[in-house]
């Protein structure tokens, strides 16, 4: 049985490896460490039992110390991290502070608990990084893989991968047991509704515009959240320590046919649901259109990463992931976790409006 923190473990990923964790490990003890920014979401830890919520920034070292002592902690999951691109060109500030400061309060502490006054316990520090740290690739360059030299583009990428050197300094330098993991795009249950998937999916619903960066042809790897907390449970099961595994979902697509499947599956969704009309009834599908419509073309973001792919050779051989979705079946579900949670996501539209 383990004691973990999880930080940031009432936000989008965060909270669905929680959720996950529960399931496979019943009897662990689980402390959420979150500073319940706008994408933090106490909702998003509801139903779960033995999950204790800690109102927190992992840039307070003592508060950090405090809880690895008094909750006898020998695992902390790191998701907790400002994490959007287009927030990060606007306001890079918060970016350094908490993903590079913030990840090295916690190494500090612990650091402190764990081999300047521990007691030899088997602990791990498990790093939740992103392949944008990488950098850009070309049409026909190989895909990213653990040992592809860093180039990050964006303050926000450039702020990860400062954390994961700090992770890995930590480890080499100290001794701390960590591992690191750097995912692709993740989609899925309980993502705030800036990101790709779940804003324009919330759009297509209420006849908003899918405002769609340059030409559309930027390339993703995407990657459903659920099998991305399996891929982490793999490494902290069996990963080996001091290692970086990358976590993909095989599903390399330009993000015009990403939203074409958001479309496609709208538009299926009110066919098959004649009551959605009635609850949506901005939405073009609720008036026999097709959501497509509603594409436009928008300025291209700044330092706009053309493709990101993942070469997951190493966490597949070494500990038998293999992602259980692909692309279609991942997005099916999700939209339907989204027509079932309206209760979920309308208050936070109704709290960024407030907030404009």
């Amino acid at each position: 049985m383990s004691n973990l923190i999880v930080t940031g473990g009432a936000g989008f990923i965060g909270a669905n490896f929680v959720h996950h964790w529960r399931k496979v490990a019943p009897g662990d003890r689980i402390v959420v460490l979150d500073a319940l920014t706008y994408a933090g979401n106490r909702a998003n830890l509801d139903g779960l039992d033995g999950v204790e919520l800690v109102e927190g920034d992992i840039c307070h070292t003592d508060l950090v110390s405090e809880l690895l002592e008094s909750r006898d902690i020998d695992t902390i999951v790191h998701f907790a991290a400002e994490s959007h691109v287009d927030r990060s060109i606007t306001g890079p500030d918060a970016f350094v502070t908490t993903n590079v400061l913030g990840t090295h309060s916690l190494l500090k502490a612990a650091k402190t608990a764990w081999l300047d006054k521990g007691s030899g316990r088997p602990h791990r520090f498990h790093h939740v990084s992103t392949d944008e740290v990488y950098g850009s690739l070309g049409p026909s360059d190989p895909a990213f893989s653990e040992t592809t030299p860093y180039a990050p583009n964006s303050p926000y990428s450039a702020s990860k991968a400062g954390s994961d050197h700090l992770v890995r300094a930590y480890h080499h330098t100290f001794g701390l047991e960590t591992t690191t993991s750097n995912c692709s795009n993740n989609y899925g249950p309980f993502q705030f509704p800036e990101k790709l998937i779940p804003l324009f999916t919330l759009n297509a619903l209420s006849g908003r515009a899918l405002p769609i960066y340059g030409d559309g042809m930027n390339v993703r790897d995407w990657l459903h959240v659920e099998d991305h907390c399996y891929g982490i449970e793999l490494i902290l099961k069996k990963g080996r320590i001091g290692e970086t595994y990358n976590i993909g979902g095989g599903q390399e697509l330009p993000n015009i046919e990403v939203i074409a499947e958001i479309c496609r599956g709208v538009d299926a969704a009110f066919a098959a649901d004649p009551g959605l009309a009635a609850r949506f009834p901005d939405a073009p599908a609720a008036q026999g259109r097709a959501s497509v419509e509603l594409k436009s073309y928008v300025t291209d973001r700044k330092g706009h990463d053309r493709r990101y792919a993942i070469d997951e050779t190493k966490i597949r051989s070494e500990l038998g992931y293999a992602p259980k979705r692909d692309f279609p079946q991942g997005f099916t579900e999700t939209l339907n976790w989204y027509l079932k949670r309206e209760d979920w996501w309308r208050p936070l539209l109704i709290r960024a409006a407030l907030a404009a």
